[in-house]
């Protein structure tokens, strides 16, 4: 059995770790390069950065920001926000990191994931789907941070992201994000039982036990949180050890 991993997420604003609730109320949180050190340190398996003001301008500072943290981070790590084309992900994967992650871009332009993945290979590419659920329980894909839905669904959507060569999905329930009151677990299992590849989950962290729960009723192959992290509500070596007294398998 594989272990199951966790994955500290930064989002980068002008050089900035940032977080906020539901995409509001921005407060900084420290240095990247620093806090990706400490995660590593602290036992982290991988880390996110996104970029989540990626203007032409923010793409030069973030690589070599990329640069910085490849220089001093020695766990994968996976980066994302404004790529839209070969060259950006080039650029990134060149500046040191291990993975990219692709969004909006993938949704405006799916045939970006076959290219991504014919060039630098599957397991270089996560696809992240930003899903909201409706009354009917219709999960809709949103972009631009959740803020606009589009005319996808998730399950079809993270299937075609499959097919087209995604290594990995990154899911996001829209609807869990920021409230601290569990992972999505009910989507995230009938995702797992769909799709072939490895499933990260994110959105609605907030307790040791919801790890518990996206592992073993979610089915996810790796749980994302920021703020928990951030605020060292959760440090990782505690929750890693109540996964391995809960006799869920991690590194």
């Amino acid at each position: 059995m594989l272990a199951k991993r966790i994955i500290p997420c930064l989002d980068i604003r002008n050089g900035q770790t940032v977080k906020g609730i539901n995409f509001v109320d921005i407060k900084e949180v420290g240095d990247p390069v620093e806090l990706g050190a400490k995660y590593a340190a602290d036992g982290a398996d991988e880390l996110v950065f996104l970029d989540i003001t990626a203007t032409h301008e923010g793409r030069k500072t973030f690589v070599e920001l990329v640069k910085r943290i490849a220089a001093n981070v020695d766990i994968p790590f996976t980066v994302g926000g404004g790529i839209s084309e070969l060259a950006d992900a080039d650029k990134l994967l060149s500046a040191g990191a291990d993975k990219i992650s692709i969004n909006s871009s993938a949704v405006k332009n799916p045939q970006l994931i076959d290219d991504l993945a014919r060039n630098f290979g599957s397991q270089f590419v996560i696809v992240a789907i930003d899903a909201r659920s409706t009354e009917n329980n219709h999960w809709r894909v949103t972009v631009n941070g959740g803020r606009i839905a589009t005319d996808k669904e998730l399950f079809s959507w993270a299937k075609e992201a499959e097919e087209r060569g995604a290594g990995e999905i990154l899911f996001t329930s829209m609807n869990h994000d920021g409230t601290k009151n569990g992972f999505a677990n009910r989507q995230l299992a009938q995702m797992a039982d769909m799709l072939k590849i490895p499933i990260i989950a994110s959105g609605g962290a907030g307790t040791k036990e919801h790890f518990v729960d996206v592992f073993t009723k979610g089915k996810a192959d790796a749980g994302l949180a920021a703020s928990i992290f951030h605020y060292n509500e959760i440090p990782i070596p505690v929750l890693k050890r109540y996964l391995k007294e809960k006799e869920i398998v991690v590194r």
